[in-house]
């Protein structure tokens, strides 16, 4: 067995699992946010019973819509709040950030244990080795009454790093380029394993980015971990991380990737950096390097989006939140606002944004006919100062303007 069906056996009490097998997993946390929370709520109350399996182990999070946008929004939240108070669960309310960041920085389980969570993006967990599996409401709400899940034991495609990566290319760089090898759907119910040498040269930061965004390529399961044999899973995919250009993708795919050398006749008017995807403080550091030599371009509206509380209170220590103020950025509370399309940063068909976040569907970040490209931090620092979309490095670190 790989080690992903060797962690899902012992979820399951069993000696041995194999691919297709259907097994019901202990699990060690479940998690919901504002947008899917209410509606497991409702799901949990039909099943008639009075007791969570175990309130420590039961976490929400109030982020997609915080502050409230709207009046709807505000009746989700107080749904959740009545439910933890009820059930003594814990309820995170104030903004204290993205709920991927939140269970990493509050609730960080261990190497191959189970996280389920009712969002897509819960993979990112998969950075620091758990098996992170993202349900529906009601898979949410039968997770939190009985503390299992019932899952099919999926098919595991594993990507052999080696190598080191080039100067600013960073983890959104690496899961773009793996986006354009599988494209949006290549690993649909199966689960990505990230193994080889090369992971020594990822950082935990960029390994929790490229999990992110393995829903993004259709995967079930993403996780960093032990390497294979190859006759433990269905494909080895090698990749060599020195041969990893700075890309983007563009719209209106994540898998619609080009080289960012390529881009620099498109203009854009906003820049996003932020996300669970790259709102972690070495996505900020990367930004910082950058506007504290140079000003946001007149043009350009920079939303900086912190991933967590702790994130931002560190920004403020190390004295960077006066920096990007100053360069003529906006730091917005932590959360998922513009990224979610909710709120604080939409676009208008008029707008071309260049966002750190991890789709770019229609309608995604605020207009269906807006244009949204997806890149990195460094990627975004330098674009928001040219005013187009700018390769790292292609600004002097004493000031002045982009060269051209």
């Amino acid at each position: 067995m790989n080690f992903i069906e060797k962690y899902l056996a012992k979820a399951a009490g069993l000696e041995a699992v194999v691919v297709g097998q259907d097994i019901r997993c202990q699990v060690d946390l479940v998690a919901a946010h504002d947008v899917t929370g209410p509606m497991a709520i409702q799901q949990f109350e039909q099943i008639g019973i009075d007791h969570v399996f175990d309130p420590r182990k039961v976490v929400m999070v109030i982020d997609h819509i915080f502050p409230a946008a709207t009046v709807q929004a505000k009746s989700m939240h107080w749904i959740m709040k009545d439910f933890a108070k009820q059930y003594g669960i814990t309820l995170y309310d104030k903004g204290q950030g993205v709920i991927h960041q939140v269970l990493a920085e509050s609730h960080r389980l261990q190497p191959g244990e189970i996280l389920v969570g009712a969002d897509s993006h819960t993979c990112t967990a998969g950075g620091y080795g758990v098996i992170a599996i993202p349900v529906g409401s009601t898979e949410l709400a039968a997770a939190m009454a009985t503390g299992t899940i019932d899952i099919e034991v999926p098919e595991v495609v594993e990507v052999y790093m080696t190598g080191q990566p080039k100067v600013y290319v960073s983890g959104k760089d690496i899961v773009l380029s793996l986006m354009k090898e599988f494209g949006v759907d290549g690993l649909t119910d199966k689960a990505v394993v990230f193994t080889g040498p090369g992971i020594a040269a990822v950082s935990m930061d960029d390994r929790m980015t490229i999990c992110n965004m393995g829903i993004e390529m259709g995967a079930m399961i993403a996780c960093f971990g032990e390497e294979t044999a190859a006759s433990e899973v269905a494909r080895t995919v090698p990749l060599a991380l020195e041969t990893i250009d700075i890309v983007a993708a563009c719209p209106h795919s994540p898998a619609n990737v080009r080289p960012v050398a390529e881009l620099a006749d498109v203009e854009v008017t906003q820049v996003v950096v932020g996300s669970c995807t790259n709102g972690r403080l070495s996505d900020m550091e990367a930004v910082v390097n950058v506007l504290k030599h140079h000003k946001v371009h007149q043009a350009v509206t920079m939303l900086v989006v912190p991933a967590s509380k702790n994130v931002l209170a560190a920004m403020e220590q190390a004295g960077w939140c006066k920096i990007l103020r100053d360069a003529g950025a906006v730091i917005t509370n932590p959360g998922c606002g513009p990224c979610f399309g909710a709120h604080q940063g939409l676009g208008t068909e008029r707008d071309v944004i260049l966002s750190t976040t991890n789709r770019n569907f229609p309608g995604r970040m605020g207009h269906r006919n807006a244009q949204v490209y997806l890149a990195s931090p460094a990627t975004a620092a330098v674009t928001a100062v040219c005013g187009r979309i700018t390769q790292p490095g292609s600004l002097s670190l004493e000031g002045g303007a982009c060269y051209e």
